[in-house]
């Protein structure tokens, strides 16, 4: 008989009777992220796009844990983290709809939910979310097209400067309507996993 609690949080509980509806309250959402280790899962399962072994899974979370390489770890390592795994962190996961997990062939990979999670974690895809790099650059170039033609640089100084002011505005203008568009789709995509949070 073990002697660990697996048994679900009422808020996690409630959400797998009503599996129909895939909504999660918050409650639930920050219930599965406050545990470090599943949040490593979450990134692991991110990187890995693809179905993964448990044994692999465990493998990787323990070098996270001990800082170190996974051919450097003791069974001991490797053991703690596979039964913690194994008997809590994918269960409750598999339950919220976060991951699908099959104990019994020990595979995991994410599910619908999984997104609901993602966008409280801070990912790759938010830090390459960089507009200010975007504007900085076209501000530098429109400013040494401008400069140029000023200082008589030939080739740029044979263009009116009129043309020139007319091509950075023209610039920044389509630079401003693409962020417009990118922010509108995140937006939407974001209302879309917030009306699947209670």
């Amino acid at each position: 008989m073990s002697s660990i609690d697996t048994s679900l949080p009422d808020e996690i509980a409630s959400v797998t009777d009503a599996d129909e509806d895939e909504r999660l309250s918050k409650d639930v959402i920050f219930e599965l992220l406050k545990n470090r280790r599943r949040r490593e899962v979450l990134a692991y399962l991110l990187e890995a796009d693809e179905t993964v072994t448990l044994g692999e899974l465990a493998e990787q979370i323990a070098a996270w844990e001990n800082d170190t390489e996974v051919n450097a770890l003791s069974s001991d390592q490797r053991k703690r983290v596979y039964v913690a795994l194994y008997q809590t962190h994918l269960p409750k996961m598999d339950d919220a709809g976060i991951v699908e997990y099959d104990q019994d062939r020990g595979l995991i990979s994410l599910a619908d939910n999984a997104d609901l999670l993602m966008m409280y974690l801070d990912t790759d895809t938010h830090r390459q979310d960089r507009w200010d790099r975007w504007y900085a650059g076209v501000s530098l170039i429109g400013a040494a097209l401008i400069g140029a033609a000023f200082l008589g640089v030939p080739l740029v100084s044979a263009a009116p400067m009129i043309g020139l002011a007319g091509a950075v505005i023209t610039a920044f203008l389509l630079l401003s309507l693409t962020h417009v568009v990118s922010n509108h789709r995140r937006e939407r995509n974001v209302d879309g996993k917030l009306s699947r949070i209670e």
